[in-house]
C-alpha cells in the first residue's frame, strides 16, 4: 500500500512499492504502516495499491489537518474522489497489456465521483446512484479533489457556479488562483474554497450538476454528481437521472494549465537557485512497439514488478542479487546505470529531472501525469518540444514555486515522427532522504506497460543505517512484519530522519 504523497523516509521499508522499497504483503497477512506527518505536511493526499491494476478499486483518500491555524477561513470540507471503471477485471486488464500479442483494456467505461455514478448514455442506470455533494447556503466549503483514476484526465466544473479559488495542490497550500474549471490527472490532488449561492439566488432551484469530462484519449466519457442544497424544510431527493443535454461546455485541454501561475503560499527558503544545479537529468519516454507488444520505455529501458527479483533495498541490505547503483555509471549514461536500471543520486546534491515525451515507434504520443515518491519536489512548469533551461529561468525568474509531487506531461500533438521530442516536464530537487524511490507515470496501463523508474539517493552507509540482524523481518517475503490471523506482526518502530529504531 502506498500513501501518495507522503514521505517515508522515517520508515524506508514502507512506502508500498513491490521490487523496490519492500516486499507486497501476501494473502491473507496484514502490515503495519507507521506515518511520520510533520508541520507543514498539512493537506489532501490518498491510498492505494501499487500492484498491477490493483489501485483501480483498491485506494482511499487521507486527509492530514492542519496542527495550529488554518491559512484559509472556510466554514466545513467535502471530499470529492475521482476514480474510474472498465468492462474487464484488473486479472484481464493486467495480462492482456503484457501479453503477447498486446490487448489493450479498453477505454474508460465511467467516472465515478465519490464511487458512484450512472451508466454513460443511460439517464437512469438500474442501481446506480449519483453523488450527492451536499452544502448549506451562504457557506464557503474547503473541497477536496483526489485524482484516483487509472487511466483518465478529466476536466471539470460546476453548474451556475463560475468562481473557485484553489488553495492547495498535492499536499501544499498555494497563493489563491482563481479558477471556473479544474484539470485533474492521476495522482493530483487539489483543494479549492467554494462559495456557495444565499437563499435568495438560489430561488426554487435546489440542486446543480458538476460536469466531468475525460480528456486526451480517443473517446470522451462524460460523468456527473449533484451538488445539493440543503435548506429547512426541504426535503427534496437528489435526483437520479442525469442531463439529456450537457448544461455546461467544458473546454479543451490547457496545456500548461497553472504554469509559473501556481506559487507556494509562504517563501520557502530551502529553494535552490538555479546556480546550485549540479546535474540534468532526461529521462525519455518512448512507446517501444515491436513483435506484437507494446512495452513503454525510459532511456530504452523499461521496469516492471518481475525486475529485480526481490526489491532494492532488500537487495541492498542483504548484499546478494543486486549490487548498489554505480554512480559512475550513471554519469557516463545519462543518469541510469545500466546494471541495476536504477538513477543513483547523492545526498545533498541538486538535481533537475526533464521528463522528455517523444513519438512511439508508429509517431503517436500519448499524455502521462508523473509522480515522484519521497520528498517534493519544485514543479518548474513545462512546455513543447525539447527543454531549454535558459529560457525557462526567465519564465520562474520572480515566482515562489510551489512544490508538488505529481504533474502533467502533455501531448502537443496527435502525432509526430518516430522518437521526436515534442514534450517536456521539468522538476527541481535537493536530494536529502535516502532511500529507494520511484518515479514513474501514474496511469496504471503504463506502469504496467513498463513506464516507471527507480531511483537511489545517498550511498550504502547513509541509506543502510539499521543493523540488519534488526530488521531480519523486513527482507523476506511474509517475514515476520507481516501478521495473519495465526499470529501478531513483530516490526520495527523507526523514528526520526537519522532512523533510530525500537523493537515493538
Amino acid at each position: 500500500m502506498h500513501w501518495h504523497g507522503l514521505s517515508m523516509a522515517v520508515s524506508p521499508f514502507s512506502d508500498g512499492t513491490p521490487a523496490a522499497s519492500q516486499w507486497p504483503i501476501p494473502p491473507y497477512h496484514y502490515f503495519d504502516y507507521e506515518l511520520e506527518t510533520v508541520i507543514g505536511m498539512a493537506g489532501t493526499y490518498f491510498y492505494h495499491s501499487h500492484i498491477g491494476f490493483q489501485a483501480v478499486t483498491a485506494a482511499g483518500p487521507l486527509t492530514v489537518v492542519d496542527a495550529g491555524d488554518v491559512p484559509y477561513d472556510y466554514d466545513d470540507e467535502r471530499i470529492i474522489a475521482i476514480s474510474d471503471v472498465f468492462n474487464k477485471t484488473d486479472d484481464q486488464i493486467e495480462s492482456g497489456l503484457q501479453a503477447n500479442p498486446f490487448v489493450w483494456s479498453g477505454e474508460t467505461a465511467n467516472v465515478l465521483i465519490n464511487g458512484k455514478g450512472q451508466l454513460p448514455g443511460n439517464p437512469v442506470s438500474p442501481d446506480c446512484e449519483l453523488a450527492s455533494i451536499d452544502v448549506e447556503p451562504d457557506t464557503t466549503y474547503r473541497f477536496r479533489f483526489i485524482g484516483g483514476t487509472a487511466l483518465s484526465f478529466v476536466t471539470l466544473a460546476f453548474e451556475d457556479h463560475d468562481v473557485m479559488t484553489l488553495i492547495e495542490a498535492d499536499g501544499g497550500y498555494t497563493k489563491p488562483v482563481n479558477v471556473s474549471y479544474l484539470q485533474i490527472g492521476s495522482g493530483q490532488r487539489f483543494s479549492v474554497l467554494f462559495r456557495t449561492k444565499s437563499r435568495r439566488e438560489l430561488a426554487d432551484k435546489r440542486q446543480f450538476f458538476m460536469q466531468v469530462e475525460t480528456r486526451d484519449r480517443p473517446s470522451l466519457t462524460r460523468s456527473y454528481a449533484v451538488l445539493k442544497y440543503k435548506v429547512p424544510n426541504d426535503d427534496e431527493e437528489t435526483t437520479q437521472s442525469t442531463p439529456l443535454t450537457p448544461p455546461l461546455t467544458l473546454l479543451p485541454t490547457t496545456l500548461g494549465w497553472l504554469d509559473y501561475k501556481l506559487e507556494s503560499l509562504l517563501p520557502d527558503p530551502d529553494f535552490p537557485p538555479t546556480s546550485s544545479v549540479n546535474r540534468r537529468i532526461t529521462i525519455r519516454t518512448h512507446m517501444l512497439i515491436a513483435n506484437n507488444t507494446v512495452v513503454w520505455t525510459q532511456d530504452n529501458t523499461p521496469w516492471f514488478e518481475t525486475f529485480p527479483t526481490e526489491p532494492y533495498l532488500v537487495s541492498l541490505y542483504k548484499n546478494d542479487s543486486l549490487e548498489f547503483p554505480s554512480f559512475a555509471r550513471a554519469i557516463a549514461n545519462d543518469g541510469i546505470d545500466p546494471l541495476t536500471r536504477a538513477f543513483p543520486a547523492q545526498i545533498g546534491e541538486v538535481i533537475e529531472i526533464i521528463i522528455q515525451n517523444t513519438g512511439s515507434d508508429v509517431g503517436t504520443l500519448d499524455l502521462h501525469p508523473f509522480h515522484g515518491h519521497g520528498s517534493h519536489y519544485w514543479d518548474l512548469g513545462s512546455g513543447n518540444g525539447t527543454y531549454d533551461w535558459v529560457a525557462n529561468e526567465e519564465k520562474i525568474r520572480g515566482v515562489q514555486l510551489a512544490r508538488r509531487d505529481t504533474t502533467m506531461l502533455y501531448k502537443y500533438a496527435e502525432s509526430t515522427e518516430k522518437a521526436a521530442d515534442m514534450g517536456w516536464r521539468a522538476w527541481r530537487l535537493r536530494v536529502s532522504e535516502p532511500g529507494v524511490w520511484m518515479v514513474h507515470c501514474h496511469i496504471l496501463q503504463h506502469m504496467i506497460m513498463g513506464m516507471q523508474t527507480v531511483w537511489v539517493y545517498g550511498n550504502e552507509s547513509e541509506i543502510m543505517t539499521v543493523p540488519v540482524n534488526d530488521i531480519q523481518g523486513y527482507l523476506r517475503y511474509g517475514g515476520s512484519v507481516y501478521g495473519n490471523e495465526s499470529y501478531d506482526p513483530s516490526p520495527v518502530h523507526f523514528k526520526g530522519s537519522s532512523s533510530r529504531k525500537r523493537k515493538l
